[in-house]
């Protein structure tokens, strides 16, 4: 049966998405719990969960994955701005500058903050997609390896902005993090390189335990050294918020809209491309965020812009990641995948066959999208009060639930012991570099991107036969560098003429 598409169709179908708040409301809930527990992903609940969406009609099962996919993306902001784990890669940037507003009393400001920067960075770029679906599914036919590199090293190149203050040690951290992410079977020929021996790392450093060690083990560490989340003058700030913080973020993010707006849909084009995903969305929209900020130096010592643009940005991929999967029947991701599964086991096409048969239900997964981050306007936006209080829990107990948590968390994308050693491996050398001035973020954003990078520059060399040429062969590819160069040089360009419009005033 073919429908009509216009704006009765989709009025219809939004009062009929907004009809599943029973499905919606309950899945928001489980997916902020399981964005919250580091090393839980949308993706491996689903699939603990998949006899059960088998089960269940078509649409209320995908309704249920997608609400239950947004709003883990949202929940991996909470333990990364308030205790410093970013649970997920997505939310690896958030800390950057959402730890430090924890730090100084600030977080329930800084839990508005993301979470409104989220819900209207998943609306817009939601509604986007409903409107260019057709056109968004192309940007995955021209974006290849040689495109791939640069958009590698757009956020590579944050390493050097995170080494602004201690240029030396940062480029030595992230040189670092970049020798870490290279451990592993090589991509040409399946090589071990750096295992030392150990099975569990020919397919590579797991990233769960890289990123839970380096953030959170290393501050628990370091919390049990100092004794407390925050200086004691803070936590007075904490104890003595009402919900006019809440409001005061709010107002905070929507006065900063066009922020909003530019880095979420960085998220939503980077998420179209099949497997790049939200942490190179997060990790590119931070370094473009500095790059064109009139204050730079104050990224990393909790600037509002600073968190504003991961968060945004890794929402934005929420609604790119499927759209290949709708238009074009390719899983964006690993959420996207396990959906198509669900979809062909109920004998629901994918691709332009789906549009035809049943556009109800091809454009229902992005309204649903859309119902479900308006609904977690009200459901979670007013809870960042009562989360923030978990800043004045004593560290007596906090760290070893950290610690805890993590280890756990580390244990179960793979369920093998020889993580949680990681985990803690990585914690301690998280605690050595934080105790001598080397930045911890730069070490994870070479271990995150760098085996990346490598994995798409060795398959454009082999399409070209060695030649390094290839990577200056592509129109779209060479536009990218010249953006790239562009972003590069603009803060030192900035930053002089800054001074020369001091020294003349």
């Amino acid at each position: 049966m073919k429908m009509d598409v216009n704006t009765a169709f989709f009025i219809d179908l939004f009062f009929h998405q907004v009809g599943l708040w029973w499905v919606v409301i309950p899945s928001i809930f489980l997916g902020l719990i399981v964005g919250a527990i580091p090393g839980f992903s949308a993706a491996n609940t689903i699939i603990v969960l998949l006899p059960f969406t088998f089960l269940m009609n078509v649409e209320v099962g995908l309704v249920f994955m997608i609400a239950l996919y947004c709003a883990s993306r949202l929940g991996a902001g909470i333990p990364a701005i308030l205790v410093n784990i970013p649970g997920t890669a997505g939310a690896a940037a958030t800390p950057l500058d959402g730890y430090p507003m924890a730090k100084q009393g600030l977080g329930q400001r800084a839990l508005s903050i993301s979470f409104v920067s989220s819900i209207i960075g998943g609306l817009l770029t939601t509604a986007i997609a409903l409107v260019t679906m057709p056109w968004l599914a192309r940007v995955g036919f021209y974006m290849h390896s040689v495109e791939m590199v640069v958009v590698m090293l757009f956020g590579i190149s944050l390493i050097a902005s995170v080494a602004a203050k201690d240029t030396i040690k940062g480029l030595i951290a992230g040189f670092f993090g970049l020798m870490i992410g290279s451990i592993g079977a090589d991509h040409v020929y399946a090589t071990p390189r750096g295992t030392m021996g150990f099975l569990e790392l020919y397919d590579g450093v797991p990233l769960i335990p890289a990123l839970v060690g380096l953030f959170a083990i290393s501050e628990a560490f370091m919390v049990i050294e100092t004794g407390s989340f925050m200086a004691k003058d803070r936590v007075q700030t904490v104890q003595n918020a009402n919900w006019s913080e809440t409001i005061k973020g709010v107002r905070i993010t929507l006065s900063r809209w066009w922020h909003v707006t530019w880095t979420s849909l960085i998220g939503l084009v980077i998420g179209v491309i099949p497997g790049a995903g939200a942490a190179i969305a997060s990790f590119v929209a931070y370094q473009q965020s500095r790059t064109f900020s009139k204050t730079p130096e104050a990224y990393g010592t909790g600037h509002v812009e600073g968190l504003i643009a991961p968060e945004a940005a890794n929402n934005g991929v929420t609604a790119g990641t499927l759209i290949p999967l709708m238009v074009l029947g390719i899983p964006g991701g690993a959420t996207a995948a396990i959906m198509m599964v669900v979809m062909q086991y109920q004998g629901v096409p994918t691709g332009p066959r789906l549009f035809m048969e049943r556009p109800d239900l091809g454009y229902g997964v992005f309204m649903a999208m859309f119902v479900t981050y308006l609904l977690m306007a009200l459901t979670i936006l007013p809870m960042s009060r009562y989360m923030s209080r978990v800043t004045l829990v004593s560290t007596t107990y906090m760290s070893p639930i950290i610690i805890a948590f993590t280890l756990v968390g580390s244990f179960v994308p793979r369920e093998y012991l020889f993580d949680m050693y990681l985990a803690f491996g990585f914690g301690i050398i998280g605690y050595i570099a934080r105790k001598t001035g080397y930045h911890v973020a730069a070490i994870l954003i070479g271990v995150i991107l760098g085996p990346l990078l490598e994995q798409y520059m060795l398959r454009a060399l082999k399409m070209s036969d060695g030649d390094p040429l290839v990577l200056f062969s592509s129109p779209l590819g060479n536009t990218l560098w010249l953006v790239l160069i562009l972003t590069l040089a603009l803060p030192a360009f900035l930053k002089k003429h800054r001074q020369k419009a001091g020294s003349r005033s």
